[in-house]
């Protein structure tokens, strides 16, 4: 007797739909005067943060803000702000969703941020910045711990 060939096709566990800048802002407050004051690699403070959210037909969006302020001789040299979105279809069992969509989504969705990033400044006239990679397991670790805590205060 011949096997019987399986004829169901496997949905993939994740796809992305798309990729977009939701939202993105360079302030250079001092320009041009500042230009001249930069001597070396500036202070820059890196904030990243993950927002998702369903959409009606089971996909989801998930946006990676980032905010990244930078001094020079104790001045403000820039502020740089990226919502980067992506729109994404899951298909995993429930207790997968939230590590992928916090955790493998930005993943996939960070070296797009970090070129963004770095070819934005490089057209303001300032040196480009290379963001450092980022561990999103960390972050989704003290996402849910601060969940934790807060509900246990509740």
């Amino acid at each position: 007797m011949a096997k019987e060939e399986k004829n169901e096709t496997q949905q993939p566990g994740l796809i992305i739909l798309s990729q977009y800048i939701k939202d993105m802002s360079i302030e250079i407050p001092l320009a041009p005067e500042i230009f001249k004051e930069i001597t070396g690699a500036p202070e820059v403070q890196v904030d990243i943060h993950i927002e998702q959210r369903p959409f009606d037909d089971g996909a989801y969006e998930v946006l990676l803000n980032t905010t990244i302020n930078a001094e020079t001789n104790g001045k403000k040299l820039f502020i740089i702000e990226l919502s980067y979105g992506a729109a994404v279809g899951l298909n995993l069992p429930s207790e997968s969703i939230e590590p992928a969509l916090y955790i493998e989504i930005p993943r996939l969705m960070f070296p797009f941020v970090r070129s963004i990033i770095a070819n934005s400044l490089s057209a303001s006239g300032l040196p480009p910045i290379m963001l450092s990679p980022i561990d999103f397991i960390a972050l989704y670790q003290k996402r849910k711990a601060q969940e934790e805590k807060t509900s246990a205060e509740a």
